[in-house]
C-alpha cells in the first residue's frame, strides 16, 4: 500500500529522511515496474539549511517545486549530467526535501541493468542518487509528480532498522554550505553493499 499524503506532511524533514530508510520506492515507465528499498537518505531543511537549493527563501524555476505541498517528487540536473531525484515534504511554502541516495533493487532488475547498461549485476547499480534515478528511469519528466501517482510511489512493507542499524553524519558534497555541511543529516545503514558512500 502507498504511503499515505499525510506521510510526507510533518514538518522536521530530518526525523522523515531516517524513517525513510527500508521504505520500498517504485517507478512504472514505459511499462516495466523497477524498485526496492531505500537505505541511504540526505535531509535538505529548508531556507535555513545552507546546503539546501531554497536557502534563504531562494525560489526559483528550478527550486519551485520545494515550495509546493510535501508528497512530490523534486528532480533536478546535477553537473549538466545526473537527474537527482527527492522527496518534497512539509506544507506548501516550506520547502523542505530528502535526496534519495541509494537503495538495494528488489523488483525490476533486468530493467534496471538495461538502463544502467550492466549485463553484471553490481552494488553500484543504484548506490548514488544519480545511480538510482538512472536505474529506476527517473528524468525531470517526472518533476512534481505526486507520490500518489502510479508512475512513482512508495510503500511500507514493515521493514524497519533499530538506531543501531542506522548511521548518521554529514551529506555528502555540500561543502559551500561552510558550518551546514557537517550537520548530521545523511543516514544510511549500516553494513549495506548499496550505500554510495559508507563511512569507514
Amino acid at each position: 500500500m502507498k504511503l499515505p499524503e499525510s506521510y510526507y506532511l510533518g514538518n522536521d524533514v530530518v526525523s522523515i529522511s531516517k524513517d525513510l530508510l527500508g521504505k520500498y520506492l517504485f517507478t512504472c515507465i514505459d511499462g516495466a515496474i523497477t524498485g526496492g528499498y531505500i537505505v541511504e537518505t540526505e535531509a535538505y531543511n529548508g531556507v535555513v539549511d545552507k546546503a539546501s537549493h531554497a536557502f534563504g527563501n531562494r525560489n526559483t524555476p528550478r527550486t519551485k517545486t520545494m515550495f509546493m505541498q510535501g508528497g512530490i517528487a523534486y528532480v533536478y540536473l546535477c553537473y549538466g549530467i545526473h537527474e537527482m531525484f527527492n522527496i518534497v515534504t512539509s506544507s506548501e511554502g516550506h520547502p523542505q526535501a530528502i535526496l534519495i541516495r541509494a537503495i538495494q533493487p528488489t523488483d525490476g532488475i533486468e530493467a534496471m541493468q538495461v538502463r544502467r547498461n550492466m549485463p553484471v549485476l553490481k552494488p553500484n547499480i543504484t548506490a548514488g542518487p544519480g545511480s538510482v534515478a538512472k536505474a529506476l528511469g527517473i528524468s525531470r519528466n517526472i518533476n512534481a509528480f505526486s507520490l500518489q501517482s502510479d508512475t512513482i510511489w512508495l510503500e511500507d512493507r514493515g521493514l524497519t532498522f533499530s538506531d543501531a542499524q542506522i548511521k548518521a553524519g554529514p551529506r555528502i558534497g555540500v561543502a559551500y554550505a561552510a558550518e551546514d555541511a557537517l550537520l548530521p543529516y545523511r543516514f544510511y545503514v549500516k553494513g549495506n553493499i548499496y550505500v554510495s558512500k559508507p563511512n569507514k
